[in-house]
């Protein structure tokens, strides 16, 4: 049985769920030879109140009569190109969670009965579908009115707007999901700075999270900054199990995720869930594929491995669902934005991590596009409008739309740390207000 306050919030929104326009062309018309495209719409608003409660803003479906008036925008649709892939899940999120406890409490392995299906997956291989997830995952950052959102010609209209007030904090985003309501898009936003684009309420909880999923010890960079948690224990030694811990708090982005990825089931069961982000926001997105099963698009993502073995989350046999897409000139994607003199460091972020989960489709732009290493490269405009946007030379002549996807199979990170069971006794208590947690 669902909690009140679950079952509060849901009814309305199962009330105003209706049925989506049968406007695209049905099985039998399409060549079997080609792909399935699918077409989305704005559904849903998501964020996190100061009280760590999700909640959701619904963008109600336009009506006949409002596609007929001539004076309101033309109803435009997000067009995505899928193919079909086997994906691991779980046999239920509660023998996930058990498995997870008995790993982090116990140091034991629980062998879980997974779970393989075969679900309909955007086509990565595309451009032209990574140009349209790129851009809906920008979207997650703002309002559908904002002028930095990539609308394609239409607009939509808002209304519930709870957890976007500018006094708001937390995890953003918007829900998509195609008319029939058979697929559905979980779009998250990354981190909202003034160096990586505009700032915002979220920036402080932005750059804690930040700096626990990606530092190798709770950002300490050096002897002058202040970590967001106690796991130091001086020169290069870090408390594991301290630090794994610091990454369970409820507060937290990642099980603050899977809550919302559990309320999206509730109102869409018989839904495919997708997964994307752009930045810390695509690691969120990875990290939630791997608990779910949920094929995941991430962009210019911070290396999200080192975060999903602290999470002690179950390895599936399989991945392959989790694509990352990232450029060469992003310091941050690449694990090169560190040291203390290094942008991220003099901005107050400690992204150490490099490795990512499943298949990464790489852009050398550096080295094909002459474009200089620099974190204004990170943002998710310039990957919509100076790389997705075109095609790719190096992968035309080979024949392909995008550079091959590919693991990370000899990937090595924080390798200068030296991580165990330490004595608390030399543990460093930092205050808080720091550079790396304010």
């Amino acid at each position: 049985m669902l909690p009140s306050t679950l079952t509060s919030l849901l009814v309305p929104l199962f009330n105003l769920l209706i049925p989506g326009r049968l406007d695209e062309p049905s099985p039998q018309s399409q060549s079997q030879s080609q792909p399935q495209q699918l077409k989305f719409e704005l559904r849903h608003l998501h964020a996190v109140s100061q009280d760590a409660q999700v909640i959701f803003s619904d963008v109600p479906p336009r009506t006949p009569s409002t596609q007929s008036n001539a004076h309101q925008p033309q109803d435009d649709t997000y067009t995505i190109r899928t193919r079909t892939i086997s994906s691991f899940r779980p046999p239920s999120f509660e023998a996930f969670t058990q498995a997870r406890t008995r790993s982090a409490r116990f140091g034991q392995s629980e062998l879980l009965d997974w779970d393989e299906d075969e679900v309909i997956s955007p086509d990565v291989e595309s451009r032209q579908t990574l140009l349209e997830l790129a851009k809906m995952t920008n979207n997650a950052y703002v309002w559908p009115d904002d002028g930095a959102w990539y609308d394609l010609g239409g607009r939509w209209n808002i209304s519930y707007p709870f957890g976007w007030e500018p006094d708001a904090d937390g995890f953003r985003g918007h829900v998509f999901a195609t008319p029939d309501n058979k697929t559905v898009v979980l779009a998250i936003k990354g981190t909202s700075a003034g160096m990586f684009g505009s700032g915002g309420p979220t920036v402080k909880k932005d750059k804690i999270n930040d700096n626990l999923l990606f530092s190798c010890c709770c950002a300490r960079v050096d002897w002058s900054w202040s970590t967001v948690c106690g796991c130091y224990r001086g020169g290069w030694k870090c408390d594991q199990n301290c630090v794994e811990d610091a990454l369970i708090g409820e507060s937290l982005f990642y099980p603050i995720g899977t809550n919302l990825y559990n309320n999206l089931t509730y109102m869409y069961p018989d839904s495919t869930m997708w997964i994307i982000g752009h930045s810390m926001g695509g690691a969120l997105a990875s990290l939630l594929g791997a608990t779910f099963g949920a094929p995941s698009v991430a962009f210019e993502s911070p290396g999200e491995r080192m975060a999903a073995a602290r999470l002690h989350l179950p390895s599936p046999p399989s991945t392959h669902h989790i694509t990352h897409v990232y450029h060469s000139a992003d310091p941050i994607a690449m694990g090169t934005c560190n040291g203390v003199l290094s942008s991220c460091a003099l901005a107050g972020y400690a992204m150490e991590a490099r490795c990512h989960l499943g298949k990464s489709i790489f852009y050398d732009t550096v080295s094909n596009l002459s474009w200089t290493v620099d974190i204004r490269t990170h943002g998710i405009v310039n990957v919509i409008d100076r790389l997705l946007s075109e095609p790719w030379p190096p992968s035309i002549e080979a024949g392909r739309e995008v550079p091959e996807p590919k693991s990370e199979d000899d990937c090595v990170e924080c390798y200068s740390w030296e991580f165990g069971d330490f004595p608390t006794s030399r543990r460093r208590l930092d205050t808080a207000g720091s550079r790396c947690g304010s």
